[in-house]
């Protein structure tokens, strides 16, 4: 597991989200998360391939921290 509750994560390539709940899916050997999407004010699936370690502190990433994330990782 990559990802704990509370965890701040990036979702969607630049929204930030916090780790709600985890599910383990043995069927693909992965886990799935319930995320709070802070843009949509709604808590979405997401698979652990599809979420990142939030690294900056913002509500919203722009281009240059877009790129700090991806190189941070």
């Amino acid at each position: 597991m990559k990802f704990l509750f509370g965890d701040i994560v990036v979702i969607n390539n630049n929204q930030i989200g916090v780790v709600v709940k985890t599910w383990y899916k043995p069927s693909i050997d992965t886990y799935e998360y319930e995320i709070y999407n802070r843009m949509t004010d709604q808590i979405e699936l997401y698979f652990e391939k599809e979420v990142e370690r939030y690294l900056v502190r913002h509500k919203y990433l722009n281009e240059e921290e877009m790129e700090y994330q991806r190189n941070g990782l």
